[in-house]
């Protein structure tokens, strides 16, 4: 079942543990496929320093000032494109990042985006998984509660053990850097790194 606008519109770090476990499903590009989510970071708006819309709303983070449930995606690198997920209270202009799946359906697709058959290299990390999902620029801002939206996230099961470890790469992030706002599924063995 896709999940509904509402569990966006809640408290950011309870969206970030709760997606880790629910399944990306993409019908970008040409084709579909789908990965469970078993790494994501949370990122609070203003009272983040490691948020893009720490300083307020730009053209870039209108998506976070939109709606919940919307896909902000962005460049990194000037050629990776990262996917996250706007939530949060009301008009907080907050959002998770989805850092690594574990694929499970499309998976040649995949493997023909990212040139490479190995599976435990597919998704594990934002760009990749975008690579590998056809997830790029044009979905920006999309739905992901609407059943007809190229990019939805279904739920997953519950109990699920979740780890909890500071953020990757916002050493600039002062002491937000040490904030344990990164969620991993234990064990899993495609998360992008090990905490």
């Amino acid at each position: 079942m896709i999940l509904p606008e509402s569990f966006y519109r809640r408290d950011t770090l309870t969206v970030a543990r709760e997606l880790v476990g629910c399944t990306l499903i993409s019908r970008a590009g040409g084709g579909e496929t789908r990965g469970v989510i078993v790494e994501t970071e949370a990122y609070r708006g203003p009272l983040d320093p490691a948020a893009h819309s720490y300083r307020g709303r730009t053209e870039r983070v209108r998506a976070l000032f939109e709606g919940k449930g919307l896909a902000y995606i962005y460049l990194i690198y000037g050629m990776y494109w990262c996917l996250n997920l706007s939530c949060g209270f009301d008009a907080d202009p907050d959002c998770v990042l989805i850092r690594a799946l574990e694929p499970v359906g499309g998976l040649r697709l995949m493997a023909e985006r990212r040139r490479t058959a190995k599976a435990a290299n597919l998704c594990s990390g934002p760009g990749k998984l975008c690579a590998a999902l056809g997830i790029a620029k044009e979905l920006y801002g999309v739905r992901v509660y609407d059943p007809l939206s190229p990019l939805t996230v279904e739920g997953g099961e519950a109990g699920l053990t979740v780890d909890t470890s500071p953020r990757i790469g916002i050493d600039y992030a002062g002491e937000a850097k040490n904030w344990p706002w990164r969620f991993t599924l234990a064990g899993n063995p495609y998360v992008s790194r090990r905490g």
